[in-house]
Order: structure tokens, then C-alpha cells, then sequence
């Protein structure tokens, strides 16, 4: 019989095409789902659950032309459930399905919770034993690696802890490879986690932990051939991280979770927050060497795929990770990067960020406007004249932490080192309801001047600011041809002062991709219109002078 070990290396398994295709408005086409295995692949997990190859045909088709993909570091799986009750294993369609997608491993849920046995299957408890054992044992006959997810494990165990225990002992018995424990209601409390590992390494013979080595130190290798322990865990309480690298901590060897966090309900355990505590905090490693300093752009690359924002709050690779804003902060953080960062954002592909506000100070201004002239220092005059504008414009309902392509601008302006690249001579935007049961109907143009030329373009539109966006890059993409690159990716609209009712000011924050690159603008006025003008000039424009800046440099 095997047995269950630790090791100093741990095991990822990505469910974001599995798991995380059940997310609140995430939908995976085929290319998608090839795209994202190549990205996880880059990254060097070990496991990419990659569907149910039984539930519909598009999995079917994804397994049929992943077949022909040459990956270098990760190894797909295909998920299903067990045998169904009454159902010989080899005469099962499911199970058939998974050896029909050709993985060289298999990830098997079962049932671990009485309840889900008796009333949920509504077979008895020996049945479930049955189904579990026999499925495994089937898919190893066919030359398959198996990974056992005991499905509500946590809540099992806390109701009949003896029972839970029998189906994960009747997986091992079989010949399972990996015993993943899952928190599928994800209300589980990070030393409740811990406690119950560590009683089931015991209990399948891991040894315990505690009569092995000290408290906090790592947990020895295991030499000796074996199962590993994993666990699957859920977010609805919000501790998924924090209880996965528990889970680790007391022994844990194998985890699962999705890659930005989405899935069922409030998600997953988010890997791009453990895989960085893994590696810089509990020195284990869990990806391919070298590739951590490419998580932030791999998850970003994830997230375009499939449709979804980073939250800047997300840590180690969200776009506020590393970001500053008291003057008090951006001062200590120049001095002694330790002082308020607990790793180098480097370490992660991460960038440190200075917010520009009335609150940053002189120090976080120069090192932002360093981007533009290498030899400003806080003493240069260009950075007290800023710090007085920003002052004065954020005073106005203006904000500019958010901001960093208008932020730039304003700081070429302030050192001379700004040329306009076009004028916009004139636009209008016409929004139109021709009937009650009809969408409303919007249109714009506009005319511009460069180098005394002038070119004039009409665009329609789902709304009036997607209509001048595409009038302003119509007219302009003569001139600028890598304009048709760009893309607006959000478009956020603030009332600054509510009690002014329909004559308050709106600030309007734009944030734009060239597929390479984002940034964001800010524009403010009266007239929503105007201010979402003012933030989408600054967009097109900061484009063009960063191509212009990259051109000059490679030509260098």
C-alpha cells in the first residue's frame, strides 16, 4: 500500500480551464484554452487541469488538438467524477471519455461528506467506497497517473471524520498518485486546515510532523516512493491563500488553485499570491527555475485571455502591489527598499510605482519625472512647479495616482520637453434615439491638424465616448498608423461634488492597451464629453510618444 509524503518541492496544479471556467462570466473558446496552457506552461507549474472531457465537446475537441502541443515544463489532466452508481467502470461513459482525451494523468473527484453520499448520490456508503476504488483502479490499469480530489473533505471530516478518512485510505489503496484534500464550500479557517492535514498525514502514514522536527523548520525530505498530499480549497471566507500555505506548512506537498483566483462562486485559492510565498517566504520551490520574475506578465497575459481585470489590490502582481503614496513612504522607500516593501518587485516582474498627489512629496515626484530626465533631482524647479500644480488641479477634482500617462505629459510640459503632435480643431458627438424600441444611435467627428495638415473623420458607436474615440483614431491613424493597435480597456466616470446635482464636475479616468503596454488618463470637466475628450487625447497622445521614445532608443 502507498503511503503519504512531504517533500521540499511542491506540486502546482492549475485549474483555470477547469475550475475557473465555472467563474461568473468567464467563457473559454478552444484557442483560448490552447493559449492559456501555453502561458501556464511558460510559467513551469506541474499540472494543467485542463476540462471534463465527458461534459461537452468542446473539451473533447480542446484534449483532441492539445494532443499536438510540445510542452516543456507542465503535463495536462482531465477531470471527471467516478463511476456512476450501478454502472460497471468499463462499460461508464464518463470514465471512457477521460481515457479518450489521452492525458497521462487523470484528476477523479469523489465523494468524502456522508451527506453528499446518502443524499446527494443517494447510494449507501459502501457504494461510494466502491465507486471510488474501482474507478481508480481502472484508469491505473489503463496506464494512467491518478489525482484523488476528495470532494467536501473538510466538512466531511468535521461530521464523521472516520468515514472521510475511509474514502481517501480506499483511493490510496487503489493506487491513487496524489490524495488532494478540498475545501469545496471554502469556509474552512486557516489552523483548522493545518490541524486536519497534519491528522491525515498520520493517519496514511506520513509519520507526524511534529515528532519529525522542530516547529517552523522545514519538513525533511522524503526518500521513500509514496502518494503526496495536496488540498483544493475555496474562497467564500476569503482565507484561501492563507490556508493553502498552511496547508503547506504542515505538510502539504501538492496544491491546487486557479491562477488569478476565479472560479465557482468567490473563486479559488489565487496561485499568483501563493506561488510567490512559496518561493521568497517559505523557500520551497514550485515552478520552473527562473520563471517567477515572469509571473506578472504571464498572469496578465492569462487575463487578457480570458477576459478579465487584475485587481490592483492583488498581491505581488497587482498594478498597486508596489505602489507609494505618502511622501513620508516614497522617501523611506529610496533610501531602504525594505522599509516598506516585504520583497523586490522585481522578483515577480512587478514595478515599484510612486502615486502623484498632493501627499507624495518632492521625492516621489523626481523619481517618476527620472523616467523622463535621468539628472532631475527633488531640487530641480520643474518639481516644485509640479507638485504645485498637482496641488492646485487635484484641488479642482483632478487625480493623478491613477493617471500616469496624462502625470507624464504634465511633466514633459513642466520641463520643456513636450511638442504637441496634433490639434484637434474641432469634434462633435451626436447621440440620437429615433425610436422607443430602437438602441440609441450615436456618431461623431472630428477634425485635427498635424504638421499643418488636416484630416477629418466620422465614426459611429455603442455610446457617444465610443464613438469620438473612434472619430479621433480614424482621423489621426493617417498620421499614426500604430494608433489601429489600441483599445480602450475601461472607462471609469466619478461625480466629484454630488451636491451640484447635473452641473458637477466628473472626473473621467480612461484606460488604454496596445496589447503590450497600458496606461491610463484622466480628464475633467462639466461636460462628461469634454472630460472624456481631454483623457483620450492624452491616451493617443502618450502612445505615440512612447513609440517615438522606443524607436529613438533602439536606434541609439
Amino acid at each position: 500500500m502507498n503511503t503519504v509524503t512531504s517533500y521540499k518541492r511542491i506540486e502546482i496544479l492549475d485549474t483555470t480551464l477547469r475550475d475557473g471556467a465555472q467563474g461568473e462570466g468567464i467563457s473559454f473558446s478552444v484557442q483560448d484554452k490552447l493559449a492559456i496552457v501555453r502561458a501556464l506552461d511558460e510559467l513551469g507549474v506541474r499540472w494543467i487541469e485542463a476540462g471534463n472531457p465527458g461534459s461537452n465537446p468542446k473539451d473533447m475537441e480542446f484534449f483532441q488538438r492539445a494532443a499536438k502541443l510540445k510542452l516543456e515544463h507542465a503535463e495536462l489532466a482531465a477531470f471527471g467524477s467516478t463511476r456512476k452508481k450501478g454502472v460497471p467502470v468499463a462499460e461508464d461513459r464518463q470514465v471512457q471519455s477521460l481515457l479518450s482525451a489521452n492525458t497521462g494523468a487523470v484528476v477523479i473527484f469523489g465523494k468524502s461528506w456522508d451527506i453528499h453520499v446518502t443524499e446527494i448520490l443517494r447510494v449507501t456508503l459502501e457504494e461510494n467506497l466502491a465507486m471510488i476504488g474501482e474507478t481508480i483502479a481502472f484508469l491505473k490499469q489503463n496506464g494512467r497517473a491518478v489525482i484523488f480530489d476528495a470532494e467536501h473533505f473538510f466538512d466531511g471530516y468535521a461530521a464523521n471524520p472516520g468515514y472521510a478518512l475511509s474514502t481517501v485510505k480506499t483511493a490510496l489503496a487503489s493506487g491513487a498518485d496524489r490524495i488532494v484534500l478540498c475545501d469545496t464550500n471554502g469556509g474552512g479557517f486557516p489552523d483548522a486546515i493545518a490541524r486536519v492535514v497534519e491528522e491525515i498525514l498520520y493517519a496514511l502514514g506520513g509519520g507526524s510532523r511534529e515528532a519529525e522536527h522542530e516547529k517552523g523548520s522545514s519538513p525533511p525530505p522524503v526518500e521513500a516512493p509514496g502518494a503526496v498530499l495536496g488540498v483544493h480549497l475555496h474562497n467564500d471566507a476569503g482565507m484561501a491563500t492563507a490556508s493553502t500555505l498552511m496547508a503547506i506548512k504542515a505538510g502539504c506537498s501538492h496544491i491546487q488553485g486557479t491562477l488569478l483566483g476565479f472560479g465557482e462562486r468567490c473563486g479559488n485559492a489565487a496561485l499568483a499570491e501563493i506561488i510567490p510565498s512559496i518561493e521568497l517566504k517559505l523557500m520551497y520551490r514550485c515552478i520552473a527555475d527562473g520563471k517567477l520574475e515572469h509571473l506578472f506578465s504571464i498572469a496578465r497575459a492569462v487575463a487578457e485571455i480570458s477576459n478579465v481585470a487584475v485587481p490592483d489590490s492583488m498581491p505581488y502582481i497587482g498594478a498597486s502591489a508596489f505602489s507609494h503614496k505618502a511622501g513620508m513612504h516614497a522617501d523611506g522607500i529610496l533610501k531602504v527598499s525594505r522599509s516598506f516593501e516585504h520583497v523586490e518587485p522585481y522578483t515577480v516582474g512587478n514595478s515599484r510605482r510612486f502615486l502623484m498627489s498632493e501627499v507624495g512629496g518632492r521625492s516621489a515626484i523626481a523619481e517618476r519625472v527620472r523616467k523622463i530626465d535621468p539628472l532631475v533631482t527633488k531640487d530641480h524647479p520643474a518639481i516644485a512647479a509640479l507638485a504645485a500644480k498637482l496641488k492646485a488641479l487635484e484641488a479642482e477634482g483632478w487625480q493623478f495616482e491613477g493617471a500616469d500617462g496624462s502625470f507624464e505629459i504634465m511633466a514633459r510640459q513642466e520641463l520643456g520637453k513636450y511638442q504637441p503632435l496634433f490639434a484637434i480643431a474641432a469634434y462633435r458627438v451626436v447621440s440620437e434615439h429615433p425610436a422607443r424600441d430602437v438602441a440609441a444611435y450615436c456618431h461623431a467627428w472630428a477634425k485635427v491638424l498635424v504638421d499643418g495638415q488636416q484630416e477629418i473623420a466620422a465614426a459611429e458607436g455603442d455610446g457617444p465616448v465610443n464613438a469620438l474615440d473612434g472619430a479621433l483614431r480614424g482621423a489621426l491613424t493617417r498620421f499614426y498608423p500604430q494608433l489601429s493597435q489600441v483599445r480602450l480597456t475601461d472607462y471609469k466616470v466619478r461625480v466629484i461634488d454630488g451636491k451640484d446635482a447635473t452641473a458637477a464636475k466628473v472626473r473621467v479616468l480612461i484606460e488604454s492597451t496596445d496589447g503590450v503596454r497600458t496606461w491610463t488618463t484622466v480628464g475633467v470637466s462639466t461636460d462628461i464629453i469634454d472630460a472624456s475628450h481631454i483623457a483620450l487625447t492624452d491616451a493617443i497622445e502618450y502612445k505615440i510618444i512612447m513609440d517615438i521614445e522606443r524607436r529613438f532608443k533602439a536606434y541609439l
